[in-house]
């Protein structure tokens, strides 16, 4: 009865009935699911909705089944009003907490009755929008276009459904210049009225300016929709792991795959939910290719590499004269450049690929996004510190490391008289993102891109000085840990008759296996620099480790100061560093006779003092305590297994041959 008294007075209060005020709130006080249909047809009336249209967004687009009304209204009502009040909408729905509370992909309750979710909000719209902008008719049509694209990408969040109601609008007010391209497609759709719905219902627009519209105004809005586009990919990509970095690791070397294990690559081929991620942004990217950026020249890596960080462009694209006024976001141009590397190398996809190196272009990048507070930088861009790492892999794997190869890469701002190697300040760049970054996979790709570049650098003391820097200033021991595997590589590499370097002895801290970058054998690049002022790598004799010696195996005495709970806080911080440093110990006196020529004289017996019996006595007593109940096993968590690990890896190395005779 409710429903139909509702409906009658909907009905028999229509202007000239009553004024439109009046009427406005009736409709308002009436507002149901169930009186929808009736209202649909009131709004039929174009002169009717223009007035009071705009009016009813915000009510209507909370209400289950408004969506007709909605569309309605964006063909009939006064655009320039609506769309006003569809920003106004959109910027207030985003600013309730309450939508994050309730699974976005299901409508909740509030009162008994079902709600919208904020997903289904933004996607309806977003819809509006894209039907609304092509009916103003206006000289500067892309000062509206402007406000309403910065309003979207605020209110944005990178899930599947609004990325493609982000994606219809964008082509739809582009012109849709081509259906979206049959490989990389994603699976995800959602309704998209523009281009299914009966544009013949518009109405013109009752407030279109006499001039026509300026010439530069199709450029200018162009190149708003393809800044608006990479703004949005770069945010899709911060918040949905592609795993670039890693599948491009396992496509480059499938022979350290672990058997049995499934791989990423096959991972986001057979799961629906990585490889929708696979079709978004394939999709994100034919877009940004329809809009005019589908070229890797020059002008665009110099505009990266070398131009301003664009974090947010839309805020400041008001009033613009020209379209060279409008920015790109960075990294969503560094994360294009990813795609298009990783695409063209896993998928054999026709994209363009930079023509860059290392030195000096990649390195800028790194410089321009980490060079400030790097760790927060990581943890609010990973997808786009992941695009880096993807690149700087493929750069390497392409041999693409300096772009003047005999050029010295070095730094002479930061000391004249002691220049930090462009090798160094690169190497430390990327082992921030070994630390920093939230996905383990990509912290593993920054380790072997690391070390892959490490081994590159033509001078062999420069390696030497990157690593002992490591050893000695590095606070993390799982970064301590890789430089004691690339020792081990140098060392390998410059033996006589060396064979590529072999996979590490473990993984730190008992997690994924860290990939191990091979490593040509070798001497001193002819005429590079030399610890020994000769071409002979300085791996290859003993002046490798009388420089390191200290770092790898320093003195372990504090540990017999510790009570019990310190001395397990100490193990447990630095057990990759411990057990990699056994490890080595291990590959060392082993061998002793293979590796004679690049052990220090009595290094065996000064290591076996100061670092081998402190450290053994202090695992020993952490492992007693546990067996004697004064620890729980359970207090030490994963610790527990590195103790196991280590104090077997010790005993091992006890026992070895070299290390065991007295000297």
């Amino acid at each position: 009865m409710d429903c139909e008294k509702a409906i009658a007075a909907i009905k028999e209060a229509r202007p000239p009935a009553t004024d439109r005020f009046t009427y406005l709130t009736i409709v308002e006080t009436n507002l149901s699911p169930a009186v929808l249909p009736t209202l649909n047809e009131v709004l039929q009336d174009a002169e009717l909705t223009q007035e009071i249209g705009w009016d009813l967004v915000y009510n209507l687009v909370n209400l289950p089944g408004s969506d007709e009304c909605l569309e309605t209204i964006a063909r009939l009502g006064n655009p320039r009003e609506v769309i006003l009040k569809v920003l106004e909408t959109l910027e207030l729905l985003s600013q309730d907490d309450g939508y994050q509370s309730v699974d976005e992909s299901e409508a909740g309750e509030t009162n008994g009755e079902k709600s919208v979710p904020f997903k289904q909000k933004f996607i309806t719209l977003v819809n509006m929008l894209s039907i609304l902008h092509k009916r103003i008719k206006t000289k500067y049509p892309s000062r509206f276009l402007a406000t309403s694209l910065q309003t979207i990408y605020n209110t944005y969040r990178p899930n599947h459904e609004m990325t493609a109601a982000v994606i219809n609008l964008v082509r739809s007010l582009a012109g849709n210049k081509r259906p979206p391209l049959p490989t990389r497609k994603s699976s995800v759709n959602v309704a998209n009225p523009d281009q299914h719905g009966d544009a013949t219902k518009n109405a013109p627009d009752p407030e279109a300016d006499k001039e026509t519209e300026d010439p530069t105004e199709t450029a200018i809005q162009e190149r708003l929709l393809l800044s608006f586009a990479t703004c949005i990919l770069e945010s899709f990509v911060n918040k949905n792991d592609v795993a670039w970095a890693p599948r491009l690791l396992e496509f480059h070397n499938p022979e350290k795959i672990v058997p049995g294990r499934k791989t990423l690559m096959a991972r986001f081929r057979e799961e629906k939910e990585l490889s929708e991620k696979d079709g978004a942004v394939g999709q994100l990217v034919a877009l940004i290719a329809d809009l005019g950026l589908s070229s890797c020249d020059k002008a665009f890596l110099s505009q990266v590499s070398e131009g301003p960080l664009q974090t947010d462009p839309l805020s400041k694209t008001e009033d613009v004269a020209k379209p060279e006024d409008i920015g790109l976001s960075t990294g969503g141009c560094v994360i294009l450049m990813a795609y298009w590397v990783f695409s063209t190398t896993v998928f054999d996809s026709d994209h363009p690929v930079p023509d860059m190196h290392i030195f000096p272009d990649h390195l800028a990048m790194l410089e321009k996004f980490l060079q400030d507070d790097a760790e927060d930088q990581i943890r609010k861009a990973p997808g786009t510190v992941q695009a880096l790492v993807t690149i700087g892999l493929w750069l390497h794997d392409k041999g693409l490391i300096s772009a003047i190869p005999k050029a010295p890469l070095a730094n002479q701002t930061t000391n004249p008289d002691e220049a930090t190697s462009d090798y160094m300040r690169y190497i430390l760049f990327v082992t921030l993102i070994a630390v920093f970054h939230p996905q383990l996979h990509v912290r593993n790709a920054a380790s072997c891109l690391a070390g892959l570049v490490l081994h590159a650098d033509p001078a062999d003391d420069d390696r030497l000085k990157i690593l002992y820097d490591l050893l000695e200033n590095c606070d993390y021991a799982s970064l301590k840990a890789c430089a004691i595997t690339w020792l081990r590589e140098e060392l390998i590499a410059a033996a006589p008759n060396a064979q590529a370097a072999p996979q590490n002895l473990a993984a730190p801290n008992n997690q994924a296996p860290l990939p191990s970058p091979t490593l040509q054998p070798g001497t001193a690049t002819p005429g590079t620099r030399s610890r020994a002022g000769t071409n002979m790598n300085v791996f290859a004799g003993p002046q490798a480790l009388e420089t390191v010696q200290y770092v790898v195996f320093p003195n372990m005495d504090f540990l017999k100061e510790l009570d019990l709970q310190k001395l397990v806080n100490e193990l447990g911080t630095n057990a990759p560093f411990f057990l990699q440093a056994v490890n080595f110990g291990l590959f060392l006196w082993s061998s002793v006779d293979k590796w004679r020529r690049v052990l220090p004289p009595n290094l065996d017996a000064t290591v076996k003092e100061r670092w081998f019996a402190p450290l053994h006595d202090a695992v020993a007593k952490v492992n007693k305590a546990v067996d004697s109940g004064e620890i729980e096993g359970q207090e030490l968590g994963s610790l527990q297994f590195d103790l196991d690990v280590l104090s077997e890896r010790l005993s091992r190395l006890e026992a070895a041959e070299g290390f065991a005779v007295e000297k």
